[in-house]
C-alpha cells in the first residue's frame, strides 16, 4: 500500500554522512513532485555528538515538521537506541546489520558488502530511496548532479547506489514504504530559508555582504558566495561583526545595496553601527537568524527570542521596518521588500529568521524573476538645488540622497547630530528639526506595513497569533482543530514592525480565546500587541527548548 506522506528521519553523528544523504534525500524527493518539510538537528561540535536531518514527505502540501517517524535511518547504534520509540506503529528501521537489533520491520544492511567506508553514505541514500519507491535512475542523476559525471568517485558512488538498490528489492515487501507516485511532477526548487534569503538579495540588486562566521547565518553570505562573480558581488568575511556593520554601511554610502547576516551574539557587536546607520539614514539589511541565548546559549538550535532585542537596538531614536518570514518563499520575498524598505526610507531594515527555518529544504515553486528591477532611490544631481543637503528637512522625512564622488555636489555625512548640509552642530533647534524629519519616516513605513494573514471562521473559538517560522505548525494545529469540529482560526505576521492595529483589532476583538503561539519564554510578540494595540492576549504557547513548534507541540500545550 503506498503512503501519502511519511516522515523520514536519519540520524547519526557528526562527520558519519547527514550533511550528504538529508540534501540529497530532500532533492530526490523534490525531483519525484513531493512537498517536503526538512527539520535540521545538531549539535555544536565539528565531529561526534547526536545529529539528525528529518525529511517530512506528502504528495499534499506540508507545512510543519511532525514527531512521530515512519522510517528510522541510523547511521550508528546511539539512533536506533534513542529514536526507536518515536515510530509509528508500521514505522520501519533502516540499520547496518551489526547493530539492528531484531524484530519485525528491521532492515539490517550489510554495508561493508554494499560499498567502501566512504561510500557508504550513498549506499544507504540508495536502500532509502528504493524503499520509498523512488526510481533508481532519479535518484543517480541526484547523486552525479552533486559529486559530479566524471571520476573514480563518481564511478564508485554509482557502484554503491546500484548495489543498494539490487539489494533492498530482494527484501521482503512488506518492509517497503512507497510513496503515493506523483504523476506528472511539477519542477521545483529545493531550497532551505538562507539560500532564499540569499536569492531575495541578489533579485533585488544586493552588492556587497560582510560577515563574521555565526551559526545560523554563515549559509546566507556562503550562498552569495557561491555566485559573486557570476554576478559581480563583494562579499567580504571580516575580522568581526563590528567591522562587519561597518564595511557594509560604507559600501552603502558608496551607493552598493549591502546586507550583513549575523545571529544574536554577532548583531549584539553591531548595535552601534545600527545607530550610525540610523543617524547617518544609510540603506542597510541586517538578517537576523536568532538561536537560543544568552550569550552562546545553544548555538546550533533555533529560538525566536530576539524580537524585542532587534526592535530596540540602538541609542537614541530613529524609525526601522522588521520582517519575520514564516516559510522559504517569504524569505525570498520578504528580503527583497527589506531592501525596497531601506532604500526608500534611508533606515535600517531587517530580517528575522532562525535556525529552523534557515536550515528546512522545501519544494519550491521557481520564482518569478521578470520584471525585478534591482532597487536603488537616488536623485537625479540636475535636479538637486547648490549647495546640496544630504539631509535636508523634507515632508516625508527622506532627504535626497546623492552618492558621494558622482556628480559636483559634495556628499557630507556625519555621526554626530548635523545641520541639513551635513555638519556637525549643537545647535538645539538644528537638532529637534533633525528627530523629527526622520521620524516622518515612519508614516511612510505604516502606509507600506504588509497585513498580517488572517485563515479560517470569521468569529472561531479559538484564534491562533503566531509569528515568523512558527506559522506551518500553527496552520496545521488549526486544521486539526478544525476537523475535530472547533472553529478555528490562524492570524499570522510576517511583518512584526511597525504594527497598524486597524490591520487586525477587529480579528482579535471577534475571536473568543486568543492565543499566541511562540518560540520564546517571555511572549515577546504577545507583549508588543500590548502595548502597540492594547490587547492583552492572555493564553499563550511557549517553546523554548530548542526544538522547532510542531503542531503535536501546540495541541499539547492548549490540552493542558
Amino acid at each position: 500500500m503506498s503512503e501519502r506522506e511519511l516522515n523520514i528521519l536519519v540520524g547519526g553523528e557528526a562527520g558519519q554522512g547527514l550533511a550528504t544523504i538529508g540534501p540529497l534525500l530532500a532533492k530526490c524527493l523534490v525531483r519525484s513532485g513531493y512537498q517536503v518539510v526538512v527539520t535540521q538537528s545538531y549539535e555544536s561540535r565539528i565531529r561526534g555528538g547526536h545529529n539528525t536531518f528529518a525529511v517530512r514527505a506528502g504528495v499534499e502540501e506540508v507545512a510543519a515538521p511532525r514527531e512521530a517517524v515512519d522510517v528510522l535511518v541510523a547511521l550508528n547504534e546511539e539512533t536506533a537506541t534513542l529514536h526507536r520509540g518515536e515510530l509509528t506503529p508500521r514505522g520501519v528501521v533502516v540499520a547496518e546489520e551489526a547493530f539492528a537489533a531484531g524484530g519485525e520491520n528491521v532492515v539490517a544492511v550489510p554495508y561493508k558488502e554494499l560499498a567502501a567506508g566512504r561510500y557508504r553514505n550513498v549506499a544507504s541514500l540508495g536502500v532509502v530511496t528504493c524503499l520509498l519507491g523512488l526510481p533508481e535512475d532519479l535518484v543517480r542523476q541526484v547523486v552525479e548532479g552533486y559529486f559530479g559525471k566524471k571520476g573514480k568517485a563518481v564511478e564508485e558512488n554509482r557502484a554503491a547506489l546500484a548495489a543498494a538498490y539490487a539489494w533492498t528489492k530482494d527484501l521482503d515487501p512488506s518492509l517497503a514504504r512507497p510513496l503515493a507516485p506523483v504523476t506528472d511532477p511539477p519542477r521545483r526548487l529545493t531550497l532551505n530559508g538562507n539560500q532564499a534569503i540569499a536569492l531575495g538579495a541578489v533579485s533585488a540588486g544586493a552588492k556587497f555582504c560582510a560577515f563574521y562566521p555565526m551559526t545560523p547565518s554563515t549559509s546566507v553570505p556562503l550562498t552569495l558566495i557561491a555566485h559573486a562573480e557570476e554576478l559581480g558581488l563583494v562579499v567580504e568575511q571580516a575580522e568581526d561583526e563590528i567591522a562587519a556593520i561597518n564595511m557594509a554601511l560604507g559600501a552603502s554610502y558608496a551607493g552598493a545595496p549591502a546586507l550583513v547576516a549575523t545571529s544574536g551574539g554577532g548583531f549584539a557587536l553591531m548595535v552601534e553601527g545600527v545607530s550610525l546607520a540610523g543617524m547617518t539614514e544609510t540603506p542597510l539589511v541586517v538578517v537576523v537568524a536568532q538561536r537560543p541565548g544568552p550569550a552562546t546559549g545553544l548555538p546550533t538550535r533555533t529560538e525566536q527570542a530576539d524580537l524585542e532585542f532587534v526592535l530596540r537596538a540602538g541609542h537614541g531614536e530613529f524609525p526601522r521596518a522588521l520582517y519575520a518570514p514564516g516559510t522559504v518563499e517569504e524569505c525570498f520575498h520578504l528580503t527583497r521588500r527589506a531592501f525596497e524598505t531601506t532604500q526608500r526610507y534611508q533606515t535600517p531594515a531587517f530580517v528575522l529568521t532562525d535556525q529552523f527555518l534557515a536550515d528546512s529544504f522545501r519544494a519550491v515553486e521557481p520564482f518569478d524573476a521578470e520584471g525585478l528591477e534591482a532597487v536603488g532611490a537616488f536623485a537625479e544631481p540636475e535636479a538637486v538645488a547648490e549647495p546640496y543637503e544630504r539631509f535636508a528637512v523634507t515632508a516625508d522625512g527622506v532627504s535626497p540622497r546623492l552618492l558621494p564622488g558622482f556628480s559636483r555636489h559634495l556628499v557630507v555625512a556625519d555621526s554626530d547630530e548635523h545641520t541639513e548640509d551635513g555638519h556637525l552642530t549643537e545647535d538645539l533647534t538644528a537638532r529637534t528639526r533633525q528627530v523629527e524629519k526622520r521620524r516622518r519616516k515612519e508614516e511612510g513605513l505604516r502606509r507600506e506595513v504588509i497585513p498580517p494573514t488572517y485563515e479560517g471562521e470569521p468569529r472561531p473559538e479559538i484564534l491562533f497569533v503566531s509569528w515568523g517560522s512558527s506559522r506551518g505548525a500553527v496552520a496545521e494545529a488549526a486544521a486539526e482543530l478544525a476537523s475535530a469540529g472547533t472553529a478555528t482560526a490562524t492570524l499570522h505576521f510576517a511583518q512584526v514592525w511597525p504594527l497598524v492595529p486597524e490591520q487586525f483589532l477587529g480579528h482579535l476583538e471577534g475571536a473568543q480565546r486568543v492565543i499566541a503561539v511562540e518560540g520564546n519564554a517571555s511572549g515577546q510578540f504577545a507583549r508588543l500587541l500590548r502595548a502597540e494595540a492594547g490587547v492583552d492576549v492572555a493564553s499563550r504557547v511557549s517553546r523554548y527548548d530548542g526544538l522547532p513548534l510542531t503542531p503535536e507541540y501546540v495541541l499539547r500545550a492548549l490540552e493542558s
